[in-house]
């Protein structure tokens, strides 16, 4: 874990819960007072929480992020963020730590979305073996989940030879 990536995904996550949770409590209220320190209390656990998901515990990291999924964004059915929501700081963490919660398998472009890439790299990394591409089609969160945990060995860099 790097620090700019600590930093991001935190201060993503603060935001996060404001906009989701305390903003619509002081709605709610109709009053800032009650809610200041949850407000204050909200950004120290995003640091918590951000630390947990990008931590060596990976018990840990998906338990956090299943807890942030379920409580940042409720609903009736299943968790299927759009494909820019896997771009952001938590969307990486997640992917990279839990894979797509409740999904085997994810289209090209959405697999894409996950690795950072686009979706001819996708479909590159599937013919080279890179990627697992699942019987009822897309990929294999689990071989995007493992790409993502063992990042490439940098190549060598090349010289000219004159």
């Amino acid at each position: 874990m790097s620090t700019a990536e600590h930093v991001a995904l935190a201060g993503e996550l603060a935001a996060l819960t404001e906009r989701r949770i305390t903003d619509p409590l002081e709605i709610l209220l109709g009053s800032g007072e009650l809610t200041g320190p949850v407000r204050e209390r909200l950004r120290i656990e995003a640091e918590v929480w951000a630390a947990q998901l990008l931590g060596a515990d990976e018990r840990l990291a998906v338990h956090t992020a299943a807890r942030l999924i379920a409580a940042l964004f409720p609903a009736d059915g299943p968790f299927d963020p759009p494909d820019e929501w896997w771009r952001t700081a938590f969307g990486r963490a997640v992917a990279r730590r839990a894979g797509h919660p409740g999904r085997q398998a994810v289209p090209f472009a959405t697999a894409g979305a996950m690795l950072g890439i686009t979706r001819q790299g996708v479909h590159d990394l599937v013919k080279r073996g890179k990627l697992d591409r699942h019987p009822d089609g897309g990929v294999t969160t689990d071989s995007i989940r493992r790409r993502l945990d063992h990042p490439q060995e940098r190549h060598a860099a090349r010289h000219d030879r004159h």
